[in-house]
Order: structure tokens, then sequence, then C-alpha cells
């Protein structure tokens, strides 16, 4: 059989293969992953880079290395739910890098974690004062969380006793030039409410809309394909 044929299809296998094995073994954003789940991405994606291009050997092999791969961290991911402590072997706890103010050297040295790598993940954090830190909690994923002390956080509607209304999720009725009419049926709204509302800002057609939005106070937030201004307009 033909080289290239041979990849396509045990590309078609690899691919199809990494589908189902990231369905089941759940969605995280890269930067929520942590050093465990990193390595194992790598590793699984190897491994299917490898049964799509290796043809100095048979694909069944491989297909059967990565079904196992998957299946084990699959395995330890329900481990991990049943048996904490096995999720903490795995994937470490989370460490307090400041309590009360006060840098916790011994813990720093442990972990190994450096002067220079703490102050860099307070400035993601805006915190460029780290007499504004109560506490810092380095988290299994690498990232830092803070909390300032009480004289540094923001205010709130609530600390100055002022009630706010109701926000909710807004709704999608056009994405990427197309009308969502399930969501304009959920909202009690039809076509010819949207065609208005589009006309009365010089729209001539959703498929110039690139994404419009109603908010639960009724106001729409449209963005064109090519950019005018008509965002938070009230309905």
């Amino acid at each position: 059989m033909n080289e290239g044929i041979v990849v396509v299809v045990r590309g078609i296998i690899a691919f199809f293969s990494l589908l189902v094995f990231t369905r089941l073994l759940g969605k995280q954003q890269v930067s929520q992953l942590t050093l465990f789940e990193y390595i194992n991405g790598i590793t699984i994606g190897s491994m299917a880079s490898t049964l799509t291009t290796d043809l100095s050997s048979a694909a069944w092999p491989h297909w059967v290395g990565l079904v196992v791969w998957a299946l084990l961290v699959f395995l330890v991911q329900l481990s991990s739910i049943k048996f904490p402590q096995l999720s903490h072997y795995i994937n470490g706890k989370p460490q307090v890098l400041i309590a009360n103010g006060k840098i916790l050297e011994t813990t720093m040295k442990e972990i190994r974690y450096s002067l220079y790598d703490l102050l860099e993940q307070l400035r993601t954090n805006d915190i460029f004062d780290i007499g504004q830190v109560e506490f810092a909690i380095l988290e299994t994923n690498g990232k830092l969380t803070v909390q300032k002390k009480s004289q540094y956080q923001p205010v709130t509607p609530k600390d100055m006793n002022i009630s706010t209304d109701y926000q909710g999720l807004s709704t999608e009725i056009i994405y990427n030039g197309i009308i969502l009419e399930h969501n304009l049926q959920k909202l009690n709204l039809d076509k010819i409410w949207l065609n208005s509302q589009l006309k009365s800002r010089g729209i001539k057609s959703p498929t110039e809309v690139y994404l419009a939005m109603l908010n639960t106070s009724g106001e729409l937030f449209i963005d064109l394909y090519k950019d005018r201004l008509y965002t938070h307009l009230k309905v």
C-alpha cells in the first residue's frame, strides 16, 4: 500500500483515538494542568504522533500502548477522587508561601521555590508591594493564589450597603453571522424583533454580525465583522 495512504489512515485512527481519550479524561485549561497531567498529555500526544508517522513498525502495538496509557490515566483520576491521599501523592498539596504577611522561607526551600519566582507570581496577580499580602498559596497547577490584607482589598457594594441589580448570564443570539433561533425562542423573541434591532443600528443583515448577545437587563451587545461602535445599547 502507498505510504501516503498508510499515513492518512493511521493519522485518522490516532486523531479519533485522541478525541475519544481526551473526552474520556475530561477538559481542563492548560494553565490548570498539574505537572502529572501535563506530562501525561505530552506522552499520549507523542504516542499518537508515533502511531501516525512511524511506518517501520505495525500500527497495532502503538495503538494498544496509547489505549493502555490513557486507561491508566483514567483509572488514576478515578482513584484520586475516591482516595484524596493518592491525589496528594501524585499532584502534591497546595503550599502556603506567605502566612499572616510573613514569607515562609523553610517551605520555599523544601519545594525549591525561589524568591524571584514568588515576586514574579505576585506581579502577575497585580501585586507590586509584598507588604499588601496576607496569604499566598502555591496551588498544585503552579499558580499562586493571593489574599490581600483587608485594608488593601477593593471596596464592594456590600461594604457600602449599596443594593445591586441581579446580573445573570448573557445569551448568544447571533454567532459568526448565524442566528441562533433556539436561543431566541428561549427568550420569547423572534427574527422580526431581531431584524428590527439590527436595522435600528444600520445593520442590513445578520451576516454582518460576528457576535450578538442579550443580557438580563435587556441590553443588546453587537460586534460586527467590520467594526463599528454598537455596544450595550438599551433595547
